[in-house]
């Protein structure tokens, strides 16, 4: 099974890393990543995830 996340990225405080991280710890592994892409003050990045 895959899925996609947007991970985005304003500062320490605003950003959705710990939704990735949580898949992480669960065993899933990251397939690929987009380029990080910057708009309006906010870094996004596709991460497609995979657990078998």
């Amino acid at each position: 099974m895959q899925k996609a996340i947007v991970v985005q990225y304003y500062h320490e405080r605003k950003n959705n890393v710990a939704e990735l991280n949580q898949f992480l710890e669960e065993g899933w592994k990251v397939v690929s990543q987009s380029n990080m892409t910057e708009a309006g003050g906010v870094v996004y990045s596709l991460v497609i995830i995979e657990k078998n």
